[in-house]
């Protein structure tokens, strides 16, 4: 604590018995002895160096010094109580917060998420970006997307995307520079890496069969984001992820160099701690949400690619 600040804890006895003119009554509502208060604005009066209070047989009287600082003191706390409640109070008790990874939110959420506020514009909703490798319990939110198998202890889980790899690249890289007409070309070409995910280069090279390229050559990177950014402006191939793809696919920002996607197990989930008390508007996100990944094309054209692999009946 500085020097020029006092300690709460006195503040708070001076402005409680200032309000009811007795250290006995200001006990009472803090939970306090009337000893203890007493010493608390002592104290007070010594680290200025001036008596708040004037001390009578029966009661209290208030010094002109104490007159002059109970309302910086009142609000002080009262600035304190809405800051506390402005941060921490709407995000316990109102806002519903939702935690994603950013290539996500950017790719996938952030494309359809007027339609839930539009659809609910009473419900306040908190967006969060997820810190790679960072443990879902090390932040406070009512959902959690996460990506992997689908299978977290003490959790509840709705998968929201099916997934095939492909490479995706600049159209400039098409136009210029080494050629890039088949598999086998990416070994002229710099790959482009997101750490964290189990699926990646040596999965898609091993299922198209390429030999002769070393799946960890090239950049990493620790989004998707930042990978699919990169190569976008010419810096070398990215393995795009369909759920966060289509936007700069749409856009004509990446194109594929050549149709080779693989359908892979790995998935976005939204994922809720069991049990536990939900959040009020927890069950319409979650509606709206899955009825939005039910809705997606990539979604349904993962699938089919997925149902192509392997057989319906091994669909989930």
């Amino acid at each position: 604590m500085s020097r020029k600040m006092p300690n709460l804890t006195w503040l708070r006895a001076f402005e409680a018995s200032a309000r009811h003119l007795s250290f006995t009554n200001a006990a009472a509502e803090l939970h306090l002895t009337q000893a203890a208060v007493s010493k608390q604005v002592k104290l007070l009066e010594q680290f200025f160096g001036e008596l708040l209070f004037e001390r009578r047989a029966r009661s209290l009287v208030i010094t002109k010094v104490g007159e002059a600082y109970l309302p910086k003191v009142r609000d002080g706390f009262a600035r304190l109580e809405a800051g506390t409640t402005e941060v921490f109070g709407n995000r316990l008790t109102e806002v519903l917060t939702v935690r994603a990874a950013i290539g996500f939110s950017v790719g996938w959420i952030a494309q359809r998420l007027s339609g839930y506020t539009q659809a609910h514009p009473d419900r306040p909703l908190r967006l969060v970006s997820s810190v790679w490798n960072e443990s879902p319990e090390q932040a406070m939110s009512d959902f959690d997307i996460r990506y992997g198998s689908g299978h977290w202890p003490g959790v509840i889980s709705d998968r929201l995307t099916w997934e095939v790899l492909e490479p995706l690249c600049a159209p400039s890289l098409l136009e210029s520079g080494a050629p890039l007409n088949s598999p086998e070309d990416l070994r002229h070409h710099c790959l482009l890496h997101v750490m964290g995910y189990e699926e990646g280069w040596a999965t898609w090279i091993g299922a198209n069969g390429v030999v002769d390229i070393s799946a960890g050559q090239g950049l990493q990177f620790d989004t998707s984001i930042m990978a699919m950014e990169f190569a976008a402006n010419g810096g070398g191939i990215a393995l795009g992820r369909s759920s966060m793809a289509t936007q700069m696919l749409n856009s004509g920002r990446l194109v594929r160099p050549f149709a080779k996607p693989i359908p892979i197990e790995e998935a976005f989930y939204l994922t809720a701690p069991a049990g536990g008390r939900p959040h009020p508007g927890a069950a319409e996100f979650r509606d709206w949400l899955l009825a939005e990944a039910e809705a997606d094309p990539e979604n349904r054209r993962a699938r089919a690619i997925l149902n192509d692999s392997r057989g319906p009946s091994e669909i989930g």
